[in-house]
């Protein structure tokens, strides 16, 4: 794991020098400042993970630098160092978010004892945030479903590029999964406990992209009445994933280059640079390539962001994955709905195995759901399905790819039964809804072994 980074703020040289080569022993990176100033121009530029500051500094005390780390950041630890001690000054730092209040000079055990507990505070709060947002999303449905040659190629790309930094473009038509694979990115790497912000590019105004990306300073124009943090700052140590990134304006695509490049972003009315530590996916439903030969997109941040691109293949080219989909919606829309729909008529899955599925996953997806609603009965059966309508198919195509439908169906619906119930047929029979001996039958006719 990466050492954490320390700041220390003391207007005394012999305690930044003291405190520097404690820290520096015991494994820490550090930063030191002789100001309060000079700190918050550090925490703008660098990743800071904790801050020990003096109370008093000639330019403002620790707990004015308190207030404004724990405005912009307050992930950030804090401990406090004072030669004055009060009561009431403990109780006003430890009321504004301060982590500690330690005398000087600052005994090494002490010290030591105190960053080590407020990082173990720091990184289970990190670790509850990262759980509370994955519950916020619904799981199962983050979950990225398929067996087919397509699907696990995909699944191959983020298991190689989750442990990476590199930037990544997910390219791939509307309703494919686009998000959910850089959930998936997300999940998997070392930000995992940090923060994966969505953002959709094209349903932002295009007058208000900059603002929201880069945040915003008060008094920056009308109706600026405070600071705004920008989606990036709010991302801080974790992913960003910008959704139909295309959509983004000319004009601002060189911020979004500098914030790849440089690591940093400038907020809409500010005057100094901002430092960021955030992973960067893109994902577009358009040929970016083509869109840089048209001219509504730059050339360089192209390369930037396609250092590993992601193709995610339309459902339609991939019909072996929709089984599995079918069982992983009616599972999600079972709870969902309070529902005890156990099956699909096999017509239904013909219907579905034909269709050519415009809007690929989200729109089988959200076909499941209207479905589940409408039936009263604990089967899906075609009526419940009038949106999905086929394209003309000769009748000898249609027996013979209803037939191998079934058979498909029939085998994976079984083999996941006994599965279920631990090989046992007499349990996976009643799961099954079907007699013993027609279940013999079916593993007979299907050729399953065992």
């Amino acid at each position: 794991m990466e050492a954490k980074t320390i700041l220390i703020a003391d207007d005394e040289f012999g305690i930044r020098e003291s405190l520097e080569k404690v820290l520096s022993k015991a494994g820490y990176k550090t930063l030191v400042a002789g100001s309060g100033s000079e700190a918050v121009a550090l925490l703008n530029k660098k990743k800071v993970d904790l801050v020990l500051t003096d109370l008093k500094m000639p330019d403002g005390g620790g707990l004015e630098l308190l207030k404004e780390i724990k405005k912009k950041s307050p992930d950030i630890e804090v401990i406090l160092l004072t030669g004055y001690g009060s009561i009431e000054i403990a109780v006003e730092a430890m009321r504004e978010g301060a982590y500690d209040f330690i005398a000087k000079p600052p005994k090494k055990a002490i010290i030591l004892n105190a960053i080590e507990k407020a990082i173990e505070r720091q990184n289970l709060a990190l670790e509850n945030k990262y759980l509370r947002d994955q519950l916020s999303h619904g799981l199962p449905l983050d979950e990225l479903v398929g067996k087919s040659p397509a699907f696990m190629k995909v699944m191959g790309m983020v298991e190689r590029v989750a442990p990476l930094s590199s930037t990544i473009l997910i390219t791939g038509e509307s309703g494919t999964g686009k998000e959910l694979v850089a959930r998936a990115i997300h999940r998997q790497s070392p930000r995992a406990v940090h923060k994966f912000i969505p953002v959709n590019c094209a349903a932002i105004p295009e007058n208000l992209v900059e603002s929201e990306l880069f945040g915003y300073l008060k008094g920056a124009f009308t109706g600026a009445i405070r600071d705004k943090t920008g989606l990036f700052k709010v991302a801080e140590g974790g992913t960003i994933f910008l959704d139909e990134v295309v959509s983004i304006p000319l004009n601002l695509q060189v911020k979004l280059l500098r914030a790849i490049e440089q690591k940093e972003i400038m907020p809409v009315g500010g005057t100094k640079s901002e430092f960021i530590d955030v992973r960067i996916v893109a994902a577009t439903n358009k040929h970016l390539a083509e869109e840089v030969e048209k001219g509504n997109f730059r050339r360089d941040l192209y390369y930037r962001l396609n250092v590993v691109e992601i193709i995610i293949p339309p459902l339609r080219e991939r019909p072996e994955d929709i089984p599995e989909l079918v069982n992983h919606f009616l599972h999600v829309y079972n709870v969902q709905l309070n529902k005890k729909i156990h099956g699909i008529d096999p017509a239904v899955l013909n219907r579905f195995t034909n269709y050519d599925w415009k809007g690929n996953v989200r729109e089988l997806e959200n076909s499941m759901e209207r479905a589940m609603i409408m039936c009263d009965g604990d089967v899906l059966r075609p009526e419940h399905f009038p949106q999905i309508n086929l394209p003309r198919t000769r009748p000898d195509e249609l027996e013979y790819g209803l037939k191998e439908s079934i058979k498909k169906f029939e085998r994976e619906t079984i083999l996941k039964a006994l599965e279920s119930a631990g090989h046992d047929k007499s349990r996976a029979a009643s799961l099954l809804g079907m007699s013993l001996s027609s279940l013999y039958r079916k593993i007979s006719e299907l050729g399953i072994a065992g």
